[in-house]
């Protein structure tokens, strides 16, 4: 579903990335780790478009995404990809539900189908009763809930999430994690994760080593 292939970056004279090779498969949890300075967030980002490299192949669903450009490339992250932060970036004057719709809107879908879908999505993450409710009123957990169900508005086919429990304490972790897998067998997208957390880590189907902007263990 996703290929990457030869992936090199650099920022200045520090080499990143040093000729990654990775594929994702349909409905697949893949876990990314290593330690700091490793690239796992700049791989991360390439893969959800977010960077460029300077070299390598990236192809998801037959399409070669490193061709697209402005517009086309914009609606291709819209509609295919999801993004969950360690930060949640809601916005403050946006209700949970209002939140959730954002990507929503910018894909041109309707206000209703987005009620819709937003309030299917609240019942699966179990914050039904919150969406009325601005940022500010929200657990931690409960906006980590808003930010994975914005991900999800638009049923992209890979879902990638940088440090997504970084933020959280040990219980809401690993109701995050486990959330990750019901939404995978009830949804069907993918989930690239990068982490810290070797709980999270270990429960993926694969877990993915990154020494010195390579990958080690595949």
């Amino acid at each position: 579903m996703l290929i990457a292939k030869g992936i090199h970056k650099s920022y200045g004279s520090l080499h990143v990335l040093k000729g990654v090779d990775l594929e994702i498969s349909e409905s697949e949890i893949v876990s990314i780790v290593g330690s700091s300075g490793a690239g796992k967030s700049t791989l991360l980002h390439i893969l959800g478009t977010l960077d460029q490299p300077e070299k390598g192949e990236l192809i998801m669903k037959g399409k070669n995404l490193l061709s697209l450009k402005g517009d086309n490339l914009a609606d291709f992250r819209n509609q295919q990809i999801g993004f969950i932060f360690q930060f949640h970036n809601l916005l403050p004057e946006f209700t949970a539900q209002e939140n959730i719709q954002v990507p929503g809107l910018i894909m041109g879908s309707s206000v209703a189908d987005l009620q819709k879908k937003s309030g299917e999505l609240a019942e699966i993450l179990g914050i039904s009763h919150r969406l009325d409710h601005k940022p500010s009123t929200l657990s931690g957990g409960e906006q980590q809930r808003v930010a994975v169900a914005r991900a999800l508005i638009n049923s992209p086919a890979v879902v990638f999430a940088d440090e997504p429990s970084g933020n959280l304490d040990t219980s809401n972790a690993r109701g995050l994690h486990e959330l990750f897998f019901k939404l995978r067998n009830e949804l069907k997208q993918a989930f690239v994760i990068v982490t810290h957390n070797e709980e999270l880590a270990g429960m993926a189907d694969r877990k993915v080593v990154m020494k010195d902007g390579l990958i080690v263990n595949n």
